[in-house]
């Protein structure tokens, strides 16, 4: 069994879908119903357009039937007198001998959860392999306790694991500045200042156009020092869900970024085949792929001695970017709508971690160096064109 990615040769009523994720078993056919499921959920039900979700889909379902296929289980075999399923065997296999995180299983098992019930709705199976039960919704309180429902009650999945809600992991502003001064790779520092001075997701910096640079001195209306805004479209670049918005570019990192168009990307463009239109080339001239990405975080961390990972300086990002707007005397506006958007988040309260960190951080710890904070991170923001 193995996971492939279709081609744009792979298209149905003139529209491609190139990148949707088949399960193809060792005859060469699809499995199934797994593919059955991956078509209608991310297809004929229009649940999400990003190739990033068909990617997630594809590898989670992947994982659970090449599970059963090694250990020659079937995916509706009846729950035994023992009461331990299929699904509870990978659950207890994921986290016991891989030792995933808890988070990690449970959005795995959620995918699983939603293939079977919807299995048992076409009578696939007579019975879901998990017990489920009602349960009422703690009381919400604080910002948004106005628009909770109370009393409002969801349904509980036996099979999760116990997930402990833990602390959002960001770099403090030591560690950036001491990654910030590593002499390393071109491409890698330009890679690591747009997702941590501008909240880029790894997919977005990897991909960010070459189209969207340009020398800020030339610009008509521009000033030296102020942020300049940048319009993101998903036709131009990876962004999840494919939605389009705006982000703000230090004047700074503009002119670097322009640097480096102008010289080290012309080099290892002539190394490559010339073909790619994102702005950071490997040495061999091509984009950079999401396990590039991986690794350029993890030479960081051997080099910095401390966690890097991308999505850390997004988080990073998000925490000193609010807190700067909120003792910001010049900033008009939400400082929690500004970062939202920025961050590209549907959801107000997905932003609200950013909240909860700035409270939970001791005052002395966070609000030292305030200047370097706000040069770093917010610097010009009430001069953004």
């Amino acid at each position: 069994m193995r996971l492939v990615f279709a081609t744009k040769d792979l298209a149905l009523a003139g529209r491609s879908f190139e990148g949707f994720p088949l399960l193809i078993g060792s005859e060469g056919w699809p499995v199934e119903p797994a593919q059955s499921f991956l078509w209608h959920t991310l297809i004929e039900s229009g649940e999400s357009l990003s190739d990033l979700t068909w990617e997630a889909y594809g590898r989670r379902l992947y994982d659970y039937f090449a599970f059963l296929e090694a250990n020659g289980l079937a995916w509706n075999e009846e729950v035994p007198a023992h009461g331990l399923s299929v699904l509870s065997r990978y659950r207890d296999w994921s986290s016991g001998e891989l030792t995933l995180d808890p988070g990690t299983v449970n959005n795995r098992l959620a995918l699983i959860v939603r293939f079977y019930r919807w299995a048992k709705q076409r009578n696939l199976i007579t019975v879901l392999p998990f017990g489920e039960k009602r349960v009422r919704a703690a009381q919400h309180s604080g910002l948004l306790s106005h628009i909770a429902r109370p009393g409002a009650e969801s349904t509980k999945v036996s099979v999760m694991v116990r997930d402990r809600k833990r602390l959002t992991k960001f770099l403090t502003k030591d560690q950036v500045k001491v990654c910030l001064a590593l002499d390393t790779d071109p491409s890698h520092q330009i890679l690591f200042h747009l997702m941590v001075r501008t909240g880029l997701r790894s997919c977005e910096a990897r991909s960010f156009p070459l189209k969207y640079v340009f020398n800020p001195r030339l610009k008509k209306g521009l000033r030296p020092g102020q942020m300049i805004s940048v319009a993101l479209d998903p036709s131009d670049m990876h962004i999840k869900y494919d939605r389009p918005r705006t982000i703000d570019v230090p004047w700074s990192l503009m002119e670097s970024m322009w640097s480096y168009s102008l010289h080290q990307r012309e080099v290892r463009k002539s190394n490559g085949d010339g073909s790619v239109t994102a702005l950071l080339l490997t040495n061999e001239g091509r984009h950079y792929s999401k396990d590039s990405v991986v690794d350029v975080m993890k030479s960081y961390e051997r080099k910095c001695g401390f966690y890097v990972r991308a999505h850390m300086l997004r988080h990073t990002y998000g925490t000193y970017t609010l807190l700067a707007l909120r003792k910001s005397k010049e900033f008009e506006g939400e400082p929690l709508l500004y970062v939202r958007d920025r961050l590209g988040h549907s959801d107000i309260q997905t932003t609200m971690i950013y909240l909860h960190l700035i409270n939970q951080l001791e005052a002395q710890s966070v609000l030292a160096h305030e200047d370097e904070i706000d040069m770093m991170f917010m610097a010009g923001s009430n001069k953004r064109t």
